[in-house]
């Protein structure tokens, strides 16, 4: 398993690389609140709807585009000033967005879900469908800096590090574990922040 890893890696292209260190950098900058999350977010997901497209991770592919749209809304949410020295702050998903996010998750799930199975010849639907949404969540939170985002992206990165895996992609397997931790300790960095 180990000897399989390590070719995995060997095989890693130059544009993948390129893409793990962009991530990287966004979810740093992210746990950091600082604007810069966004983009270098947007490098990390033109490189993986490209990535995407050819490893048959339809879902992932789409969630991606979907990370650049949400990049630019993003972007211009957190550089928003609310008042004259003040920009938007961390703050708690209300009850309205947490019910929003809980639907949008089912309606994005058995979306995705039947766009895979009906048209994409993807071997890994349910699953492929099910990171998708949760991370497609995540990423509306994080555009309205709520702290539950990171929530979901632990749990998403959970799940997303074995699919990868699966696929081959060991080195963004990888950087997903990276993306894990760093998710903890982005969830910690604006819990204290929140508190203070």
């Amino acid at each position: 398993m180990l000897h399989q890893f390590y070719q995995n890696l060997l095989d890693s292209t130059w544009i993948e690389i390129v893409a793990v260190i962009f991530g990287l950098l966004s979810v740093w900058y992210a746990k950091k609140e600082k604007i810069l999350v966004y983009p270098t977010g947007i490098v990390n997901v033109l490189i993986y709807v490209y990535i995407c497209y050819f490893a048959g991770l339809y879902a992932d592919m789409g969630i991606n585009a979907f990370f650049f749209v949400m990049s630019v809304y993003g972007w211009y949410n957190w550089s928003r000033k609310i008042d004259i020295s003040h920009h938007v702050p961390i703050s708690k998903a209300t009850r309205v967005q947490l019910l929003i996010s809980f639907v949008s998750f089912f309606v994005f799930f058995l979306l995705l879900w039947y766009v895979l199975v009906r048209f994409t010849d993807s071997v890994v639907p349910v699953w492929d469908s099910f990171t998708t949404s949760i991370f497609i969540v995540s990423m509306w939170l994080m555009a309205l800096k709520k702290i539950e985002n990171w929530l979901g992206w632990i749990i998403g990165d959970t799940l997303v590090i074995p699919l990868f895996a699966y696929k081959g992609l060991v080195f963004t397997s990888f950087q997903y574990i990276i993306f894990l931790a760093l998710a903890i300790s982005g969830y910690m960095e604006w819990h204290k922040k929140l508190k203070s």
